[in-house]
């Protein structure tokens, strides 16, 4: 019995580490991968943010923390699979085969994102929380990046990206930002807060609107009013 099990092991390893099946399997993993950081990354979150800021019995809170862990591992996993196969799929069949493309990794992601992100729930017609928050986290995440580009000494602009521009721009860039992005949210929160994603909404009102009200030591130390 052990030896069909080693020889079954050995033909499995075998097709695993064959070339040919290298991109198939590279879209399996990528699909698992995905799963699991979206669970590691999702499944904290939403219990610290489900505990400590909404209200319901506590089995109502765990179905609403395993719906956002489902929901955000089944995402980055059905993305990484878009993404991964549409890759795959232009570097076999486009204008140079079994070459990639200067230009796949943006038409993938561009694919992924409408078919995975992009898209409304089909039962509310609303778009998804937990997807916001992703799309807003990448957005934010590729507008630094692409500030960073723009003023590197002769790949940005060429407005900015002389060397001496460029480190002056890259001196006092952070602080500016800084400074308005907290000026914006916090003028959106005070005048606008419906607007705000949720769980911003509930994190700045739990500091800034709940620390204004208070009844005795108690309230004001321990317990929110």
């Amino acid at each position: 019995m052990s030896a069909a099990l080693e020889s079954l092991k050995v033909a499995a390893e075998r097709i695993v580490l064959d070339p040919k099946y290298h991109g198939l399997f590279a879209i399996l993993k990528g699909a698992r991968n995905g799963a699991v950081y979206g669970t590691k990354v999702r499944f904290p979150h939403a219990l610290v943010m489900m505990m400590l800021f909404r209200s319901g019995t506590f089995r109502e809170k765990a179905a609403l923390v395993f719906k956002a862990t489902k929901t955000h591992a089944c995402n980055l996993a059905k993305f990484a699979t878009v993404y991964k196969a549409t890759c795959l799929l232009l570097k076999r069949f486009g204008p140079t085969p079994g070459k990639e493309g200067p230009y796949d990794s943006f038409f993938a992601g561009l694919l992924g994102g409408y078919l995975v992100f992009g898209q409304r729930s089909p039962r509310s017609g609303k778009i998804s929380s937990v997807n916001q928050q992703i799309v807003i986290y990448v957005f934010a995440r590729v507008v630094l990046a692409v500030a960073r580009l723009a003023v590197k000494p002769g790949r940005g602009l060429p407005l900015v990206s002389d060397p001496a521009r460029s480190a002056a721009i890259s001196q006092h860039a952070w602080p500016v930002f800084a400074s308005l992005s907290w000026a914006a949210v916090m003028h959106l929160f005070r005048w606008h807060d419906a607007e705000l994603q949720p769980s911003l909404r509930s994190s700045m009102t739990y500091i800034y609107a709940n620390s204004e009200e208070w009844d005795g030591l108690r309230t004001l130390v321990w317990h929110n009013k």
